[in-house]
């Protein structure tokens, strides 16, 4: 169902523009404003620069300036394969695995690329005169499939690498494009930048994106939750005290069915929720006002007792597959339903169009 293929990256000269790690960075939406200037000052040739420029404009003069200069050079057309070592928010250690290939855009109506969350028309117009301007795709997305990996790890040495994360080039291989040829693909993280890849293409423009494709056997996978911290919400006769005020032990006991611990200074409760659920709607249902989102426990139950928050809503990890089938509903999810860490790389690699 889905097309996938090499391309012909763009990559980094570190001979001419330094270091790889003063070039990377995170990707443009989970930076913060002092994070962006920071990654600017790195380097004049960080992937800030192009990936949140002072106008597009300014990306897309440098990224030509930069393609003249052999700042960034050419590769012949290949797949990659991907590994990221991390350590996740439990403190656990985790390798995730995945293949980069160019990705060819469709609408969600043809049902080869299924969205999970809703998106905000402001963010892709940003993204989609950026796309416009520079004429690559800057950035990865990551998505997830179903089913055993088309291909093991390569030996030998990686041809990139920054601290946590390792690249080593695949030639163009006709199983891989096969392989996806029968899969249904899930948006993990990069809803905006698809959506702006489809609009860009039905404006005349090319349909293909870099694409990170990760299985959901692939053992590194993990999803975390992130908590939500309100100014308030709706009561319910759905949200009932819990045994002891202890917000962990509640978390821990959760029945199996749609729930989350709401944590307040007046006590410790449980919102319950119906079967078919994932716990990020149950919290919905009960319209939280003034919401903030953090992936620390830790972080949520102090802000509510230092009154920073009227009250934390703790969640559990969603499951994948609920997430899938949610998707294949063609349902879409609340904000900040799905936490999947680490976040990509951005820089390691650029998609021409």
């Amino acid at each position: 169902m889905a097309e996938v293929r090499p391309f012909a990256a763009v990559r980094y000269d570190e001979e001419s523009a330094g270091p790889l790690e003063d070039l990377v960075a995170p990707p443009y939406d989970v930076l913060s404003p002092d994070d962006r200037d920071a990654y600017h000052a790195k380097s004049p040739y960080n992937v800030v620069h192009l990936t949140l420029p002072d106008s597009e404009q300014q990306a897309a003069e440098s990224f030509r300036s930069w393609r003249e200069q052999g700042i960034v050079r050419p590769e012949s057309p290949s797949f990659w394969f991907l590994e990221q070592e991390y350590v996740g928010p439990d403190g656990v250690d985790r390798t995730r695995r995945g293949i980069v290939a160019s990705l060819k855009a469709e609408p969600y109506e043809a049902g080869v690329v299924l969205p999970h969350e809703r998106t905000h028309s402001e963010a892709k117009e940003g993204r989609l005169r950026l796309v416009r301007a520079v004429g690559a795709q800057l950035e990865p997305i990551f998505l997830l499939y179903e089913g055993i990996p088309p291909i093991s790890q390569p030996e030998g040495d990686p041809e990139l690498e920054v601290p946590g994360a390792k690249l080593w080039p695949l030639a163009p291989d006709e199983a891989i494009e096969e392989a996806f040829r029968e899969r249904q693909l899930l948006i993990a993280d990069g809803h905006h930048r698809y959506e702006t890849t489809v609009e860009y293409a039905a404006g005349g423009g090319s349909p293909w994106l870099m694409a990170v494709l990760v299985s959901t056997s692939d053992p590194g996978l993990t999803i975390f939750p992130t908590h939500r911290l309100v100014g308030g919400y709706d009561a319910s006769d759905a949200v009932l005290r819990a045994d002891g005020d202890d917000p962990l032990a509640a978390l821990e006991s959760l029945p199996d069915r749609p729930a989350a611990v709401v944590y307040t200074r007046s006590g410790t409760y449980v919102a319950h929720g119906a079967y078919g659920q994932l716990d990020t709607q149950v919290v919905e249902q009960l319209a939280p006002q003034d919401v903030r989102y953090t992936p620390s426990l830790d972080e949520a139950i102090q802000a509510v007792d230092g009154g920073e928050a009227e009250a934390a809503f703790l969640l559990r990890p969603t499951r994948i597959e609920d997430v899938f089938a949610v998707a294949q509903r063609g349902e879409v999810l609340p904000q900040k339903t799905t936490y999947f860490y680490p976040k990509l790389v951005s820089g390691l690699l650029f998609h021409p169009l």
